[in-house]
């Protein structure tokens, strides 16, 4: 009988209890990015040694990644204040076949070789997911080197086409897709494409939207997920390290051309994430004790009377 004047009270714990277990399982790999390690497969900047007679760079370990250069575009007219950006890759690459999907040129691909994805491809409610979308496709299609417009090329790429796929670590958790690398047919951008249609979920908040959909948050968690599994080293995905002063692939413009209002917001919150999560369990706290107070209002009217003869079994 003492079990049964016991038992509401247990009640908001248990679905307390069974909401945090629902959204550690839900955030687990979220969660983790924060304490993710890169560094055994880190690529550190590496100055291509070249070839005394026909100047072309050089390196020990042997090319993997075609040379090819894929942007992003919504037409074939580059703004301006990117065009020196995209003239500093072309320029150092002349030898990389270069491809500036627009809008246009990435659909009807994505029509004529992914048609599966089309339906998704025209249900993102961004154009940037769209942009996001391409690159996974063409680099798994094609492979070569995905780099944003607002990336410029500071040194020759040739030694990050030794390895099989890498995407570059992002600030301050994660990876980020603003450039990235990849053989044909690598099973990393597999499943990055495959996965898109299970996260194609609109949030209401453009930068959630995005980021979660298909940006770099969505990235990062499939990336989590791929690396889980124990994968070969031709399956691995290497992580292109933050520069040193001097010692740079790229040279980012921080275009973000694709940010809105909320974007500064939800970026604060990124900034401050330590005290947001304390502040997220104290919440918790709070409302798993206001649903024990309120059971235990209701219950008790009930059982009053009755306490005594339950308790000693009067």
């Amino acid at each position: 009988m003492r079990f049964a004047i016991r038992r509401p009270f247990a009640i908001p714990l248990v679905i307390l209890g069974l909401i945090v277990i629902i959204g550690v399982v839900v955030t687990f790999d979220y969660i983790t990015l924060l304490f993710d390690s890169v560094n055994d497969n880190a690529i550190d900047f590496e100055v291509p040694a070249t070839d005394k007679d026909t100047g072309q760079p050089v390196t020990s370990h042997p090319q993997l990644i075609p040379k090819i250069l894929h942007q992003t575009w919504k037409n074939e007219t580059v703004p301006e204040k990117w065009r020196a950006a995209q003239e500093s890759c072309l320029q150092s690459h002349p030898d990389f076949e270069y491809k500036l999907w627009t809008d246009e040129s990435a659909r009807q691909f994505i029509a004529d070789e992914y048609p599966w994805f089309l339906d998704t491809y025209d249900s993102y409610p961004f154009n940037i997911m769209r942009a996001d979308a391409i690159r996974y496709f063409v680099l798994h299609h094609f492979g070569g080197i995905y780099i944003d417009l607002d990336e410029g090329c500071q040194s020759r790429l040739d030694p990050l086409l030794t390895y099989p796929a890498w995407v570059r670590q992002a600030d301050p958790t994660g990876v980020s897709n603003s450039v990235m690398g990849s053989t044909p047919r690598h099973p990393f951008f597999m499943r990055v494409m495959l996965e898109l249609k299970n996260y194609n979920f609109n949030w209401r908040v453009p930068y959630i939207t995005v980021m979660y959909a298909t940006g770099p948050l969505f990235l990062s968690v499939i990336w989590k997920q791929h690396k889980r599994w124990a994968v070969s080293d031709a399956e691995q995905v290497w992580i292109l390290m933050p520069p040193e002063p001097g010692a740079a692939y790229f040279n980012d413009l921080h275009g973000s051309s694709w940010h809105e209002d909320d974007a500064k917001w939800i970026m604060y919150l990124g900034g401050h994430w330590l005290l947001f999560t304390v502040l997220g369990f104290v919440l918790a706290a709070v409302v798993g004790l206001t649903s024990y107070l309120v059971v235990r209002r209701v219950y008790y009217p009930r059982t009053s009377l009755n306490y005594k003869y339950l308790e000693y079994g009067e």
